[in-house]
């Protein structure tokens, strides 16, 4: 693997790792983090379709757009689930990784044909219950606070990652899978920007259009369009499964982030827990690469 490939694999991991932690910064409640995600990433988007000029048509465009939309499920849970009141940075994160492994793991054995044989779904199945474990402990937490993460906020977390499962799972689709990922790039975030849209909308908090935390927003979100766009070089660059293996370090950069610059506490039997869960993440993620 060459220099310059692996300093591309690593834009989308280091993107996406302190995408979270921008957005954190930038403040407002999860209506404006959205919207402004929505914002910053269609203008990554408009850009890239304006220097590259891509060709569409509207059956692409459409599940592009729809599947940008349902992104934004996925990325409402995880903004209302970081917040301190909550889970937390730090907590979310490797739980929402784990969440998002999982499940496209489950979609691609199931219905688009990964893990063919009996050893690789064997070394699969494994692989996802390492990951399964190193979810339980970074959840955990000292008995003062009822010794792990609310099962409420995990359900809510798990079902909103639904979300993230469609889009993760939509560029292997028969009607889009030989499609250049140009092409489906700007749709993509035009369907963020109108689910973001809707969703404020129809929460009745349109004055969150025009203040000023939704607006600090674009920073972060323009930060997830270069790295989703990048993503798309790295995957033509190493190959889809060593690029996705390099993203799986976002979950390190945006859980220890987490508590240098956001000042989470964790006490030191949480530490350990969380340092656990993040090393059996990753080496579960890893071993998904090799299958």
């Amino acid at each position: 693997m060459e220099k310059l490939n692996i300093l591309i694999a690593l834009i989308p991991a280091i993107g996406w790792g302190i995408f979270p932690l921008i957005a954190s910064k930038t403040g407002g409640n999860p209506s404006n983090q959205i919207l402004g995600t929505g914002l910053g990433a269609t203008l990554v988007g408009l850009l890239v379709f304006i220097f590259t000029k891509p060709a569409m048509d509207m059956q692409s465009f459409i599940i592009a757009f729809i599947a940008g939309a349902l992104w934004t499920i996925g990325q409402l849970g995880q903004f209302v689930s970081m917040r301190p009141e909550r889970m937390g940075v730090t907590t979310t994160m490797p739980i929402s990784t784990g969440l998002q492994l999982v499940g496209n793991s489950i979609i691609g054995m199931l219905f688009l044909g990964d893990w063919k044989g009996v050893q690789a779904k064997t070394l699969g199945i494994i692989a996802l219950a390492i990951v399964v474990l190193g979810v339980i402990l970074t959840a955990k937490t000292d008995d003062r606070d009822g010794g792990t993460a609310s099962v409420k906020d995990v359900l809510f977390l798990g079902v909103t990652t639904i979300g993230y499962w469609v889009y993760s799972s939509f560029p292997n689709l028969p009607q889009v899978k030989e499609v250049s990922p140009q092409s489906l790039f700007l749709p993509e975030t035009l369907g963020i920007l109108c689910g973001a849209s809707l969703y404020v909308l129809f929460s009745k908090q349109a004055k969150e259009f025009s203040a000023k935390s939704t607006w600090l927003g674009m920073i972060p979100g323009a930060a997830w369009g270069i790295a989703a766009y990048a993503y798309i070089f790295s995957a033509q660059a190493n190959g889809s499964t060593t690029a996705f293996i390099f993203t799986q370090l976002c979950v390190l950069i945006s859980t220890i982030g987490g508590m240098v610059f956001l000042h989470e506490k964790k006490t030191a039997t949480e530490l350990k827990f969380t340092i656990a869960g993040l090393a059996l993440i990753v080496i579960g993620s890893v071993m998904t690469g090799f299958i």
